[in-house]
């Protein structure tokens, strides 16, 4: 049984297997629990044959296990596998697609991410998940003091400042039991800004340590967050072929509804990483707004663009230029040249 790919549909504790031989007929089909199914497949499978899996929960693990083991491993994004699922959607079917949709020829792969990739992500993810929170409080605490005639200023730093005026005002309607309720809401908000304060802290340690986070902070709107959210995202970019290939999937390019020959070109596609692309456009604007007191392409590029357009879309557009910019200084390793900048 002389198998050159497998397609693994990744579970909790139950993976299913689908191999085909050079003949792309089925010849291994079985299902293995989560102890013994590295064991299998070492003594099933040859070191030369392909293992593919779905870029889902637990794949990036699985997938530097199985390289440590000599295999060649193929991640799909499982958008490019939907489409191969014939009939009902079962772990065997789905095994079988993923085997499927590795054999195409123009078939895009997710780069399997290192653990300190993936260290550097969920810092990331966490933080996010905290100003998540800190926002609904916030929320919370408006919501709630807007029944007794306070209105909230909209700012969050306005806001902190607001609660301990009025805990110390007696005379704003507040009831004794609302306002225990309020200092505990108080001390909550308290309590997420210094677990978001001390992720920061974190992110800009990576990036002082990281070389290829520090050198992409040359960029003009990247600072230590983007920096090393990049990183954990694209690690040196190597899954890309050209610049455009990086911004489309970060969904910074325009999508197209096109037929008949008519080219029609809409707003960005808005696909792939939301948090990164957001990011990238918050520095964008944070860039635009200093960018009238420099002299260099870039800046007189973006702001001869913020003047004959919206403020926006020019700031998506430097956040567009940003990540092919960005592309070129991971594949290259290179610094950031401004002289080098198309306007």
């Amino acid at each position: 049984m002389k198998l050159i790919r497998v397609g693994v549909d990744l579970a909790k504790n139950v993976f299913q297997v689908h191999g085909v031989n050079r003949s792309e007929k089925a010849v291994w089909r079985r299902k293995l629990t989560r102890e013994n199914w590295l064991k299998v497949l070492r003594e099933t499978v040859e070191p030369a044959c392909e293992i593919g899996m779905e870029s889902c929960g637990g794949a990036h693990h699985w997938a530097r296990q199985l390289q440590q083991q000599g295999f060649k491993v193929r991640l799909l994004a499982p958008q490019f596998v939907k489409p191969y699922v014939k009939s009902n959607k079962n772990d065997a079917n789905d095994a079988e697609a993923i085997c499927e949709a590795m054999s195409r020829p123009h078939m895009r792969f997710v780069s399997v991410k290192t653990v300190e990739q993936q260290d550097i992500q969920a810092v990331h993810r966490i933080r996010a998940e905290l100003i998540k929170q800190r926002t609904a409080k916030a929320n919370q605490i408006r919501g709630l003091v807007a029944e007794y005639g306070l209105v909230a200023p909209k700012e969050l730093g306005h806001l902190r400042r607001a609660l301990p005026c009025w805990l110390e005002d007696a005379e704003n309607g507040l009831s004794a039991r609302l306002r225990r309720l309020l200092h505990g809401l108080w001390g909550d908000l308290q309590a997420l800004d210094e677990r978001v304060s001390e992720l920061d802290r974190e992110i800009t340690m990576i990036a002082r340590s990281d070389p290829v986070a520090k050198r992409l902070q040359q960029l003009r709107g990247v600072g230590p967050i983007v920096a090393t959210a990049l990183v954990a995202a694209v690690g040196n970019g190597e899954q890309f072929a050209k610049a455009r290939q990086m911004s489309a999937a970060l969904g910074l390019t325009p999508r197209q509804q096109s037929s008949g020959g008519k080219e029609r070109l809409l707003g960005i596609s808005k696909r792939g990483d939301v948090y990164l692309r957001a990011l990238l456009i918050h520095g964008a604007r944070a860039a635009i707004r200093t960018a009238n007191n420099k002299d260099d392409r870039l800046s007189q590029w973006v702001t001869r663009l913020a003047a004959r357009s919206h403020v926006n879309v020019a700031a998506v557009a430097l956040a567009n230029k940003t990540t092919r910019m960005a592309w070129a200084m991971l594949k290259h390793g290179t610094d950031y040249q401004p002289a080098m900048v198309t306007s």
